[in-house]
């Protein structure tokens, strides 16, 4: 699966924080495009998980929230064989493990995905993740436009959720990575 805009999405919102307090800015963004790739490419990583990863001075830091433990083990451990990091931080946190939150994860990625509007996302990639916490839902990545946004928000509050709050954000308000490293 091409998780692109998956991996644009972490770098994007991360970039900020490594770009501007680091001399070695160059090379902290060429480590999280690697970083991103390793936790992009990782099998087990799923439209039900969320990673982000910042790198100040060859130190990542992972946070964000995944289904599985040993998610947050393996992509540490990947992460650290990377040439350049010299230590990597584990805030991952972990999502209960609740039958009520799995099938509500799945009845709202089949309205999401089974969806005329996200059609074209089914067979290029998954960019919208969808966390569930205790019936609680987070909707997070890019979608097209301002409409799909809206219709991914209101097709995840038709399936009983308790809320559902909507972080998808459309092209125009993310920033190009190579726009902010000097």
């Amino acid at each position: 699966m091409n998780r692109t805009t998956t991996v644009l999405v972490t770098i994007l919102t991360l970039m900020a924080t490594s770009t501007f307090a680091s001399p070695n800015a160059k090379r902290d963004y060429s480590l999280l495009k690697d970083v991103s790739n390793v936790v992009n490419t990782y099998p087990y990583y799923t439209i039900f998980d969320d990673v982000m990863a910042a790198v100040d001075d060859g130190v990542v830091t992972l946070t964000g929230r995944v289904t599985m433990g040993y998610k947050s083990q393996a992509l540490t451990e990947h992460v650290s064989k990377i040439d350049g990091v010299r230590k990597v931080r584990d805030e991952i946190g972990l999502l209960p493990a609740s039958q009520l939150d799995d099938n509500l994860r799945h009845r709202i990625a089949r309205r999401i995905y089974g969806n005329t509007n996200f059609v074209q996302h089914n067979n290029v990639s998954a960019p919208i993740h969808i966390i569930v916490d205790h019936g609680r839902v987070t909707l997070k990545g890019i979608v097209t436009d301002n409409v799909d946004r809206m219709k991914a928000h209101s097709l995840a509050v038709m399936t009983g959720a308790f809320t559902v709050t909507n972080e998808l954000l459309t092209p125009g308000e993310v920033k190009a990575p190579q726009e902010q490293v000097t």
